[in-house]
């Protein structure tokens, strides 16, 4: 799958802090103890609808953590799938009238160009589900072979669904810590099938969907016709892209159960080995008229809408950046207005001949970025450095390219 291009990162001096990060599993900040290079795969979109702020959001997060580490001296492998064959997409493209496949293909053309204009680095890997039939089948017939899934008879189909027998993990629910009242009050809600008849526990994941009428599917001669569950895709292709063990699992909080606890066992279980991913980083939601933003509520605000308003990428950027990504919040248009405003006051000051030294600013939004991308603190410290420089000036003559640079190279922000 083609992703989209990579924007200009331009150099700065000196060298980033190592980054620390708040993971999930172990309910703590901690460092990214990344080698040379640092391994990531965030979830991506099931493109049924366009990109809303809280998918923005998600990917401007991961965005600034890959900068950081980069900043920090690692190289970054980022792998991000697409949910390109889904009950959700299946289900919109019948009600619109359109074949699956092409309201898929014009929902990830969108999304390449909301990336793109948010000036997103893309990943070194775009996988669809639909490219990867084939391994995901395999790994499938091979939990089977394992003894550790399961046949489930369907009377919608010739064939058998496949379930992932979760007792086979003892270390299942240790990424979200949760309690298996917790786990069911959202399972149905997030894709799950808890009375699903014939399943050994009610939590255990599909892995194959036997072939139903009006359905896609893919012929497999060990699993018969169907096409893939929603969880394997992301264990098995993080497994080929970045092998057990990478350094960050990210994506939005309403993964962390059930999908990010899914894909840790179903990896577990085809390899024998754990943790699946050693760092679990998770964007908060963000809200709308007091529930979260979602495309099955509808209640969304759409990243092309606001381009085609006119509204300046950037700012938009900025509005994302000006909420600490760990923390739930609402948008209003009060959010938009700020973002717009502090572009302007940057803008007028980066343009100066020139400004106060920008060392300190420079080093401190480092910091910040590092203690567990603080991106609000960050966008305070360059505030200072331009209400400084438009009111009292400066003598440094670097300084003014120095604050635009680091803005584009470590929060994506283009002046």
């Amino acid at each position: 799958m083609i992703s989209w291009p990579t924007p200009f990162i331009p150099a700065i001096p000196g060298t980033g802090l190592p980054v620390r990060v708040f993971d999930t599993a172990t309910q703590t900040v901690r460092p990214v103890a990344a080698g040379s290079t640092a391994r990531m795969y965030v979830c991506g979109i099931t493109p049924y609808d366009a990109t809303h702020l809280g998918h923005a959001a998600t990917y401007v997060t991961f965005d600034v953590l890959g900068r950081a580490l980069r900043d920090a001296g690692h190289e970054v492998t980022y792998v991000q799938n697409i949910t390109d064959v889904d009950d959700p997409l299946i289900e919109r493209a019948e009600r619109d009238g359109l074949h699956w496949e092409h309201l898929a293909t014009a929902e990830v053309a969108l999304f390449r160009e909301d990336m793109t204009d948010l000036a997103i680095i893309p990943p070194d890997h775009y996988i669809g589900v639909v490219e990867s039939i084939r391994p995901i089948a395999a790994a499938v017939g091979e939990l089977l072979d394992k003894g550790v899934a399961y046949r489930v008879d369907t009377a919608e189909s010739e064939g058998d669904d496949i379930y992932f027998d979760l007792s086979s993990d003892p270390g299942f629910g240790s990424v979200s810590n949760w309690s298996r009242e917790q786990m069911m009050a959202v399972f149905a809600d997030r894709g799950g099938d808890p009375e699903r008849p014939g399943k050994r526990d009610p939590f255990d994941p599909l892995l194959w969907r036997a072939a139903r009428a009006g359905e896609p599917w893919w012929d497999n001669e060990q699993l018969g016709a169907g096409r893939p569950g929603w969880h394997i895709e992301c264990s098995c292709i993080a497994l080929q892209f970045l092998g057990m063990s990478f350094d960050i699992q990210g994506g939005g909080s309403d993964l962390v159960f059930p999908h990010h606890e899914m894909s840790a066992s179903q990896a577990v279980a085809l390899t024998g080995e754990r943790p699946f991913a050693r760092c679990y980083v998770h964007q908060a939601m963000v809200g709308l008229d007091g529930e979260k933003m979602s495309k099955s509520r509808g209640n969304l605000v759409l990243v092309s809408k606001l381009r085609a308003d006119g509204v300046d990428p950037m700012a938009i950027r900025l509005a994302l950046l000006s909420q600490h990504y760990r923390t739930d919040w609402e948008w209003t248009p009060t959010h938009l207005e700020q973002a717009e405003q502090r572009l302007e006051t940057w803008r007028a000051a980066v343009s100066v001949n020139t400004g106060p030294s920008a060392d300190a600013t420079l080093q401190r939004v480092r910091e910040l970025l590092a203690d567990d991308l603080d991106t609000p603190g960050a966008l305070a410290a360059v505030d200072r450095w331009a209400k400084e420089c438009l009111t009292h000036g400066g003598e440094d003559a670097a300084a003014p390219g120095i604050v635009s640079r680091l803005l584009d190279a470590l929060l994506g922000v283009r002046l």
